[in-house]
């Protein structure tokens, strides 16, 4: 019980248990009132709970972090039947809650480590079904004697559609937040980027399947369906291809620890951490792919060296040295066929912050940290090798970096096994955690 308390104590828990008991008590009054008052159309509200149960079932892969609506099809025919005007606001949010809960068992009883949370996925769904049933509410019922429908019909649809990614975005930073700590800006930025671009599909579907099913029945629902079917389908072997590519720079980037220049999983660390960074400072999209991808590879230039550097720490060599890795590992990596900015940071790595790209200030701390912290033994080595790093903030690291890779060490819960100790695994995050915990040192 007290850590329960201390839990729900801790800043940051509360908004994400006050969106999760809104959604709950949502979805009860609005299923309590589908009970008593009866529903309305009931063909039409099983189909629908049927598809957006489908579309839950067939989701996007979890290793498509950028899509942060995981079930185009789900989301598409909820907005369908909020736009039907035999739909009220509670009956939408009743099938919407009823739908995805069915679609989640199969998640819930297998969950998938590293997966979305299922209580923030279906507090998003069911809050933002509301709202968009509220804003839907003036097109599906107008009022007597109104004109018939037109180009600004048209235009309002636009409207809601708008709102309704801001309003689901706004709710999945907040939950982010809650959850990780990161933040709000950069995780609000992220929403929209990741949202508005699947809602260009689903709003448009939505949209016609509402107004086909309208005219010619539930039998067009099928048949509109199978345009978001093939994208989901385009998705997920965009997802693998993805999968592998990264899969092979982790391979290529294990080349120096198995030539034994570097300790192993030090790259793996390194990324990890230059990650929670980035996303601490606010980089999103593509410019998380080219830290991510600088920071396995940074080392790769050692390969060049006759003899190792013991623990892989370059920082010993002479500058000339070091300038000579960071060019034979810049030159490696151009033949890899990466994003050109991916060899630019690993290039850079070797000159001073200030003419360094902000990835490279940010690997560079990362990988100081790291080889610091391998050398650092007992109580306090977190604090001693952050402390050193401040110190090189004159010139070697840049100021802005080193207290953001404080705050990042401040999120990560104590306790954890250090790199060297045994047990930290080497793994792929999803990029939709914001803080890897099994990078903590000391």
């Amino acid at each position: 019980m007290r850590s329960l308390l201390a839990g729900v104590g801790r800043p940051g828990v509360l908004p994400r248990l006050a969106v999760h008991a809104a959604a709950l008590l949502l979805a009860l009054l609005c299923l309590g009132d589908a009970l008593w008052n009866g529903v309305a159309d009931r063909e039409t509200a099983y189909v629908f709970v049927l598809f957006i149960a489908l579309g839950e079932l067939l989701r996007l892969p979890d290793g498509l972090p950028e899509e942060r609506d995981p079930a185009p099809v789900g989301a598409a025919a909820t907005l369908a039947y909020a736009l039907l005007a035999a739909a009220t606001v509670t009956q939408v949010v009743a099938v919407v809650a009823v739908a995805v809960l069915a679609g989640r068992i199969p998640r819930i009883a297998h969950p998938r480590p590293g997966g979305r949370t299922t209580g923030d996925h279906l507090a998003r769904r069911v809050l933002s079904a509301g709202f968009i049933a509220v804003c839907c509410q003036p097109l599906t019922a107008p009022a007597p004697g109104a004109p018939a429908p037109g180009p600004g019909q048209v235009l309002l649809v636009i409207v809601v559609l708008l709102l309704a990614v801001l309003a689901d975005s706004l709710l999945g930073a907040v939950l982010g937040h809650s959850r990780t700590g990161r933040t709000f800006g950069p995780l609000l930025r992220e929403e929209l980027w990741g949202t508005t671009r699947m809602s260009f599909v689903t709003g448009s579907s939505g949209t016609v399947i509402a107004l086909a099913v309208d005219a010619v029945g539930l039998y067009a629902l099928p048949v509109f369906c199978v345009p978001l079917l093939l994208a989901q389908l385009a998705f997920r072997r965009y997802a693998a291809v993805r999968t592998t590519y990264r899969q092979t720079i982790a391979s290529l980037a294990r080349a120096t620890e198995v030539a034994g220049y570097t300790p192993q999983g030090h790259a793996h660390r390194v990324a990890a951490l230059s990650l929670a960074v980035g996303r601490d400072m606010g980089l999103t999209g593509s410019d998380l792919t080219v830290l991510e991808y600088a920071a396995l590879m940074h080392d790769i230039g050692q390969l060049g060296l006759v003899d190792p550097v013991p623990d892989g720490a370059t920082a010993r060599l002479s500058a000339a040295e070091q300038r000579r890795i960071a060019l034979l590992g810049g030159a490696v990596v151009r033949q890899t066929g990466v994003d050109p900015r991916v060899a630019a940071v690993v290039e850079s790595q070797a000159e001073p912050w200030t003419r360094q790209p902000r990835a490279a200030r940010i690997v560079r701390a990362a990988n100081a940290y790291e080889e610091m912290a391998q050398r650092a033994t007992g109580p306090g080595a977190r604090l001693r090798a952050l402390e050193e790093l401040r110190l090189g903030t004159a010139g070697t690291y840049a100021p802005d970096v080193v207290e953001s890779l404080a705050r990042v060490l401040l999120r990560i819960p104590a306790g954890l096994p250090a790199p060297g100790a045994g047990g930290v695994p080497e793994r792929q995050v999803p990029r939709s955690e914001a803080v890897p915990g099994w990078v903590t040192h000391g």
